[in-house]
């Protein structure tokens, strides 16, 4: 794993459950992580991308998760179709870890998008959640009583002035595992 890049990887969906609702957004921040003795990695970004993604079944949309995401017809225009968000997704992150601020969730939806389009993930099996290493972090701090990524980004004084769409909550998601690993 410590060889290997990270994607940090947020996706902004129309709602909650990967069976029934779609991802509309895809964001990532690809970083080469080098090893240092005793001080966790040194990170450096790579490259970074947000993939729209045209929804087909807008009409199975939750939509308070169309407000918080700032979903709107004009701004998914010309988004592309699942099918090549997945494959730019599969062959930009190729051999890359993936971590996600709760990475079941992102993980749910892109593990169905995948097996959906028929493209193959070449991300490594190996996934890392921000939310748990903070949980394990912090369990002891009685102020902690939150997990989300608005509070991390609060407590690191982290912005994040995009918050709820996926290529600003992906670089705010890499810069709290900085915050994290002591990178």
């Amino acid at each position: 794993m410590k060889k290997h890049n990270l994607a940090f990887i947020d996706l902004e969906t129309t709602g909650f459950s990967p069976e029934k609702h779609e991802i509309i957004e895809i964001g990532c921040v690809l970083a080469k992580q080098t090893q240092r003795d005793g001080k966790g990695p040194e990170l450096e970004k790579i490259t970074e991308f947000d993939i729209k993604v045209k929804p087909t079944r807008l009409k199975d949309a939750d939509p308070e998760a169309l407000d918080v995401n700032g979903y709107n017809d004009a701004d998914w225009l010309f988004a592309t179709d699942l099918k090549s968000a997945m494959q730019a997704l599969s062959d930009k992150t190729e051999n890359a870890n993936m971590v996600a601020q709760n990475v079941s969730f992102d993980a749910g939806f892109l593990d169905k998008a995948f097996f959906l389009t028929g493209v193959e993930n070449k991300m490594r099996r190996f996934r890392i959640d921000t939310l748990s290493m903070f949980f394990a972090k912090y369990y002891d701090d009685p102020t902690v009583q939150q997990y989300s990524l608005k509070y991390m980004c609060e407590r690191f004084e982290i912005e994040n002035p995009k918050a709820h769409t996926a290529l600003s909550d992906a670089r705010a998601t890499f810069e709290v595992y900085k915050k994290l690993m002591g990178a």
